[in-house]
């Protein structure tokens, strides 16, 4: 067995560790550690999923057509300009894989998505970390780190976990600055939390190394289904298409996904709640003295003024039942990235928060 070895950087790959879902000694914990839709799934969703379950005997669709018609349908894209995946981690590994391999360079920026990296490995190629400025993205600082090697950059927009977003100005630069040869990913699973923001479609429409990413586990609650898709130029979809597994989707997810994407309404009532508690969340902590940008997502991220600090602060959480995310693998030890709940939930949140501070100062 000796003999046997993987692909070079297969082993270099730190296992992917996802939001705590348990507390020790609590039945009912208030899980505000993955981002998940306080509201669960589109009750159209639900509907569908139940409706298509009779046909679980059948094999799905391999080319999604009646999914990317619905997306098409919404955003005003070209169908055939539609990729789907299994969350929009599968689409990110698609362009990873089609296009870069060993001897090549993948850019990501140091508080980017964790899976960067372990996707570039993937691949064989080298991952290339380059800083941000007060926690937003830096276009200078990527374009500086492009190199003749360099295949993607692939880009969080809005960032997880910073919540911040790059201007659409400087999303344009950053694009019309990139040679040719290299493919700008913008990964956008929060842009519907977003106002205003289309999560880089437009510059996917026009743009023939631009692809952008979107994901149906935030906003539309379907994160237990996995599903995701991408839109970018025709060339790039055809050459992705050839290594996506023909039945990557179930039946139930299409059924779900589609009628999830056509319910409209539903996805601005979830984005107006959440940008009413985020706001609510955001002025709280600050009044707790724990600093926090302006977030364009689902979520917060508090940084206290030390760990020691931050432990307390989870702790005190905790003890009320209440999970978040620590995100010191994301180059924030002193970091609590907290999921915006509903009124309640995030009542409950800041109550803890106020009576630690309270029992601190006593």
């Amino acid at each position: 067995m000796t003999s046997i070895t993987p692909q070079p950087g297969i082993m270099d790959i730190a296992l992917y560790q996802g939001g705590a879902s348990h507390l020790a000694g609590v039945e009912h914990v208030l899980k505000l550690s993955s981002n998940e839709n306080p509201a669960g799934p589109v009750p159209s969703a639900i509907r569908a999923l139940s409706e298509a379950a009779a046909g679980m005997h059948l094999y799905p669709s391999t080319d999604h057509a009646s999914l990317r018609g619905a997306i098409a349908q919404t955003w005003g894209v070209a169908p055939e300009r539609v990729i789907c995946g299994v969350g929009s981690d599968e689409v990110l590994q698609f362009v990873t894989q089609a296009f870069s391999g060993p001897g090549d360079e993948i850019i990501h920026t140091e508080h980017g998505f964790s899976m960067y990296p372990i996707l570039a490995k993937m691949a064989g190629a080298t991952p290339v970390c380059v800083p941000e400025n007060e926690r937003v993205v830096d276009v200078n600082a990527i374009l500086g780190a492009v190199t003749d090697r360099t295949r993607i950059v692939l880009l969080t927009n809005p960032g997880n976990p910073t919540g911040t977003r790059l201007p659409d100005a400087e999303l344009m630069r950053l694009a019309d600055d990139l040679p040719a040869h290299v493919i700008l990913v913008i990964d956008a699973a929060y842009a519907e939390y977003a106002d205003g923001y289309n999560g880089g479609l437009s510059l996917a429409e026009i743009r023939s190394n631009v692809l952008m990413t979107r994901t149906f586990s935030k906003i539309y609650g379907l994160g237990g289904l996995r599903v995701g898709w991408g839109y970018g130029p025709q060339e790039l979809i055809d050459v992705m298409n050839r290594i996506r597994q023909p039945f990557n989707l179930s039946t139930v997810a299409i059924a779900a996904s589609k009628a999830a994407v056509l319910d409209t309404d539903w996805v601005a009532e979830c984005a107006a709640r959440n940008a009413e508690q985020r706001a609510r969340l955001t002025g709280a902590l600050r009044h707790l003295g724990l600093a926090c940008d302006d977030s364009e997502t689902n979520f917060v991220l508090a940084r206290a003024g030390s760990v020691a600090e931050a432990d307390a602060a989870e702790a005190a959480l905790n003890a009320d039942g209440i999970l978040v995310r620590r995100v010191a693998g994301y180059g924030f030890p002193e970091g609590l990235r907290i999921t915006v709940g509903d009124a309640d939930q995030t009542g409950r949140v800041i109550a803890a928060l106020t009576r630690w501070r309270e029992e601190a100062a006593a």
